[in-house]
């Protein structure tokens, strides 16, 4: 069984950053597929980063400006977001599993409980 922390949210000024993180407990830590997903109030979710053995995977609109990494030894995933614009202001999810994403998250086998992301003018 797996279980997933999130920490890191808070409010942030536009053009600034902000690093997630995601403490992992469980087996096989290392074996799964990390991401993060997040949703904002009256919007469906939608992907945002992954990270597993082939390499990593963004959505476009925050390429170039999110980095997702992962800490085995501390079991960690960790999404760092610089250049944030208040269309980032969103619940952040951490998400676990061992399949392909749909952009919405519904196939995810392991999510975590969110962290808010707030980004101003």
């Amino acid at each position: 069984q797996v279980q997933l922390v999130e920490s890191g949210g808070g409010l942030v000024q536009a053009g600034g950053s902000l690093r997630l993180s995601c403490a992992v407990s469980g087996r096989t830590f290392s074996s799964y597929k990390m991401g993060w997903f997040r949703q904002a109030p009256g919007k469906e979710r939608e992907f945002v980063a992954a990270i597993s053995w082939s390499g990593s995977n963004y959505a476009d609109s925050v390429k170039g400006r999110f980095t997702i990494s992962r800490d085995n030894a501390k079991n960690t995933v960790y999404l760092q977001m610089n250049s944030l614009k208040p269309e980032d202001t969103a619940v952040y999810y951490c998400a676990a599993g061992d399949v392909n994403w749909s952009v919405i998250g519904d196939n995810v086998k392991y999510w975590g409980q969110g962290t808010q992301v707030t980004v101003s003018s």
